[in-house]
């Protein structure tokens, strides 16, 4: 049940791009965390020069004006070791399938429970 929200800044991307990183995003959250491929949910946000901000050098890792920012919203449970070797896969296949440097992927993950959940319908499908 993720829902994914990429933030990068405007005109770093190309409209053709971006489906590539949302299916790097799909395939990482499938192979690492067994997510059902129809549980597909992103959002894309362009941002202004003005409203994108970031340290060049944060932990001596050298980013650049193609940053993107992974946020990923899922249900708690997966282990130290999952989210470590999905990071590192992450940033692999965007890295080989769509020319974006690993050090300029950065992730977050944000753990909920099942009943911060509504896919529609005003119903709390997980718990139901």
């Amino acid at each position: 049940m993720p829902f994914v929200r990429v933030g990068y800044l405007e005109q770093q991307y190309t409209e053709q791009e971006l489906p590539g990183i949302s299916r790097c995003i799909m395939n990482a959250l499938i192979e690492h965390f067994q997510v059902p491929p129809k549980d597909y949910f992103q959002a894309f946000h362009a941002h202004k020069q003005s409203e994108f901000y970031y340290s060049s050098d944060y932990l001596n890792i050298s980013r650049t004006d193609k940053l993107l920012y992974i946020q990923i919203t899922m249900g708690s449970g997966r282990t130290t070791e999952q989210k470590k070797s999905f990071y590192q896969r992450l940033a692999a296949l965007i890295s080989i399938d769509c020319k974006t440097r690993p050090e300029d992927v950065f992730v977050t993950l944000v753990e909920t429970e099942l009943e911060d959940w509504s896919f529609g319908n005003g119903l709390a499908q997980m718990i139901l």
